[in-house]
């Protein structure tokens, strides 16, 4: 089959696989696909071949033709851990199971992301950036990790791995998420009740939530003012989880002293936007950790077998994620 017309050389009873994904990206996936689902006929956007024969899709931002005819689609799979890109799409079949993207590479560089950005802020590197652009030479207070506050917002899969390891580190760790956690050396905060509690004590905010209608803006002027002064905040969950004109505002007025932004409500960032040039903020292009094609191949395949087998698969989404 040739990897960008996708041509299926082959036909097979297990169906076939349909992937829609950036072009530049397609090369390294369909190479991954063949190697590790090699029984499997492999279609990629914008060829379906025959659309009844396409049972699994791997998808990145599907456009809403894509799933016309699909009447045999079984399981849709999202290329990245957040699901809110097939979410957007207005021809998502409803009966058709969602499963994340959970695989130890991506996990492993959002852990990393996180744990330098908290460093980074705890030791007061990013004061010392702007000290030394204006060439001042000024010893900062030292504070040791264990008198550091780390407040997670969204302890997921994600959020899990974050706290497992600043616990290590010997950080105070709290945790908010819509049920409650138990983890080891995590305080565990639930839902609206005790949101503004937690935001209380969280020296470092960490926002790994997933956006939907509740978790829209939910960093906004009113809850940016329940942190203590001179917190930092670290997004690498989804760009509207922020008001980015609040956290500016807060960000002039040095109620919020960092921000490390790795997604924002309009990718790619607008140059204009300030965010660009503002002296206390961090921008990366949406590049917290990237899925790694070998790796995540492995858990499309391990899951598409369970299916085939009748088994209950892996890290779905549950109904009410997908409202």
């Amino acid at each position: 089959m040739n990897s960008q017309s996708g041509i299926v050389e082959h036909m097979n009873e297990t169906g076939e696989l349909l992937l829609h994904i950036d072009s530049e990206r397609v090369p390294a996936w369909a190479a991954a696909l063949r190697a590790t689902l090699a029984e499997m006929p492999l279609r990629i956007w914008p060829d379906r071949g025959d659309p009844e024969q396409i049972r699994y899709a791997l998808l990145w931002k599907p456009p809403p033709e894509l799933f016309d005819g699909l009447h045999n689609l079984q399981v849709i799979f999202s290329v990245g851990a957040g699901i809110d890109h097939l979410l957007s799409c207005t021809t998502l079949p409803a009966h058709v199971p969602v499963v994340r993207m959970v695989e130890p590479v991506l996990t492993a560089g959002m852990v990393e992301y996180v744990i330098y950005n908290v460093i980074r802020f705890h030791r007061r590197m990013h004061e010392y950036d702007v000290q030394q652009r204006q060439a001042q030479w000024q010893v900062l207070p030292q504070i040791t990790a264990g008198d550091v506050t780390i407040g997670i917002m969204g302890l997921g899969v994600l959020g899990e791995a974050v706290a497992a390891v600043l616990t290590k580190m010997n950080y105070r760790v709290t945790g908010w998420s819509r049920s409650r956690k138990s983890l080891p050396g995590v305080r565990s905060y639930v839902g609206e009740p005790e949101l503004l509690e937690f935001l209380s004590d969280a020296q470092i905010l960490v926002m790994l939530l997933p956006l939907d209608e509740t978790t829209q803006h939910i960093l906004n002027k009113g809850t940016l003012a329940q942190l203590p002064s001179g917190a930092c905040v670290i997004n690498a969950g989804r760009g509207g989880l922020i008001h980015e004109n609040d956290l500016l505002n807060a960000l002039d007025k040095g109620h919020i002293s960092g921000a490390a932004l790795d997604v924002f409500e309009t990718e790619p960032l607008p140059q204009a936007h300030l965010f660009w040039r503002h002296p206390n903020v961090t921008v990366t292009p949406h590049a917290a950790s990237l899925t790694n094609p070998v790796t995540a191949v492995q858990f499309v395949a391990e899951n598409i077998r369970r299916h085939q087998n009748g088994k209950r698969l892996k890290h779905t989404v549950v109904p009410t994620d997908r409202r």
